[in-house]
C-alpha cells in the first residue's frame, strides 16, 4: 500500500517542487526591464507629473501602499512602495495601468510602470 501511495504521489511531487523553483526564479530574477519616459503613454506621463508634485489625485487609492505580493519589484520594508492610477481611455473601471513609486514618491525618482495590473513592470527611466 505505501508503495502505491509513493508511485501516485511521488511525480505530483516533483512537479510542485519544479513548479516551486519556476516561481522562485520569476520572482527573484525577475528583472524588471526599463521604460524611457518619452516612451510612456501620455496618461502615464501625467499621472508620474502628478506623483512628482503630490497630486491632487483623482483615484481614492492612489498613494496607498503597494504590497509587491507579486514580489517582481526589488524587496523592500512594507510601506516603501505606493501605487497610483493611469487612466485608460475607454476604461469604466480605473482600468489595469499603473506606476508604483518607492520610497518619497515626489522625490525618489524609483518610478515603475505596469500596464497589465503587476503581472510585469518596467523601470521608469528618466
Amino acid at each position: 500500500m505505501a508503495r502505491m501511495w509513493a508511485r501516485a504521489v511521488l511525480p505530483f511531487l516533483c512537479v510542485l517542487l519544479l513548479w516551486g523553483t519556476d516561481i522562485h526564479a520569476r520572482t527573484h530574477d525577475a528583472g524588471t526591464g526599463e521604460i524611457a519616459v518619452r516612451e510612456l503613454p501620455p496618461e502615464a506621463r501625467s499621472t508620474l507629473a502628478l506623483i512628482r508634485r503630490g497630486g491632487p489625485f483623482p483615484y481614492a487609492k492612489d498613494g496607498t501602499v503597494f504590497a509587491n505580493r507579486e514580489r517582481l519589484l526589488p524587496p523592500q520594508r512594507r510601506g516603501h512602495y505606493t501605487e497610483y492610477t493611469v487612466p485608460t481611455p475607454g476604461a469604466r473601471d480605473r482600468g489595469a495601468r499603473r506606476i508604483i513609486a518607492g520610497g518619497d514618491p515626489r522625490t525618489s525618482g524609483e518610478y515603475y510602470y505596469t500596464r497589465d495590473h503587476y503581472r510585469s513592470f518596467r523601470r521608469i527611466r528618466e
